[in-house]
């Protein structure tokens, strides 16, 4: 399709964002833990070449490994108590005219 054409209406066009470079390093993340493969993913998408993007990916990736922890509470191989909690819903009573509960 073209990026302008007539219609009853006027003029359309389509407007075209290209990714940011950190919106395609993200979307390569997601892609694959491989850092090579996220280079080339995120250079694709933005159309630059390998060499461009591959600070960026090695940037977040830096960033990514220092804020990925996991933490347990606990004595170590202690059973872990899962508690679920349910409420029931209100249920409110609707005064009639009459002065009796309606059902």
């Amino acid at each position: 399709m073209r990026k302008t054409w007539k219609t009853k209406y006027g003029t359309r066009r389509v407007r075209h964002d290209p990714p940011t470079l950190d919106e395609a390093v993200i979307a390569a993340s997601g892609m694959t833990d491989d850092t090579e493969a996220q280079v080339a993913i995120a250079a694709s998408l933005m159309d630059l070449s390998a060499d461009k993007v591959r600070p960026a990916v090695l940037k977040a990736a830096a960033l990514r490994r220092n804020t990925e922890t996991v933490t347990f509470a606990g004595r170590p191989g202690a059973p872990r108590a899962v508690v679920v909690e349910r409420k029931t819903p209100r249920r409110f009573a609707v005064a009639s005219s009459s002065g009796a509960y309606a059902r």
